[in-house]
């Protein structure tokens, strides 16, 4: 995500789905340093965890999915906007399903349960995170893991949430601050152990603010 500093308008957001959508053509192609240093994080974070088959939450235009695709033998590459899935779509193989869904209802989308469940850059928009986690438990095999990468709450706590520039001007998105401690009481509530816990930052230097956290969590 790119985040802003600063509330630009007071008027209600449109839905997530349909800015995401409007976001699509130039997702890939607009300058994000959000966008690039988490799929920096995720590969870096996941190579050396084996995984066969992954739940992808918020695939998005697929910036993760062709690495997971050639990492699994199967992942299901699931979003809330057809737009974005759409562009992905270009980009994988036959071994990738997509799916249309809102995380935050029943995950009637994953039949099975899965080696790994990535979630990245979406739970901002998300308002309560225990149903999530509750989920990716119940879907996944035992010992398994559950990977996240998010903007910084220290982002956040300054206004920083997703935006993106369009000719009607600048759109913000809809976003819930979530603190350090929110991830891990759901993971731990939920039935996970925290494996592994990790700043990001711009040219990877410390003394600035982080942008984004990962969280690597294994199910109990």
């Amino acid at each position: 995500m790119i985040e802003s500093e600063q509330n630009i308008s007071s008027e209600p957001p449109a839905s997530t789905q349909k800015l995401y959508d409007a976001w699509a053509p130039t997702y890939d192609t607009v300058v994000n340093k959000t966008r690039d240093l988490e799929k920096t994080a995720c590969r870096t974070t996941l190579s050396d965890i084996p995984f066969e088959t992954v739940i992808e939450l918020g695939c998005g235009t697929g910036k993760n999915t062709v690495w997971l695709a050639e990492k699994a033998n199967h992942v299901l590459a699931v979003d809330l906007s057809a737009e974005m899935q759409a562009v992905a779509k270009e980009k994988v193989g036959n071994n990738v399903d997509f799916k249309l869904a809102d995380i935050t209802s029943d995950w009637g989308f994953a039949p099975g349960k899965a080696d790994l469940i990535t979630c990245s850059l979406i739970l901002e928009h998300v308002q309560h995170l225990g149903f999530i986690f509750q989920q990716a438990h119940r879907h996944l095999k035992a010992d398994s893991h559950f990977y996240i990468c998010e903007l910084h709450p220290f982002r956040q706590y300054t206004g920083g949430k997703a935006r993106f520039e369009t000719n009607e001007g600048m759109q913000i998105l809809e976003c819930f601050t979530h603190h350090i401690s929110d991830f891990t009481r759901a993971a731990l509530t939920s039935g996970f152990s925290l494996i592994k816990l990790e700043e990001w930052f711009d040219l990877d230097d410390p003394a600035t603010v982080p942008r984004l956290v990962s969280f690597l969590f294994r199910k109990n």
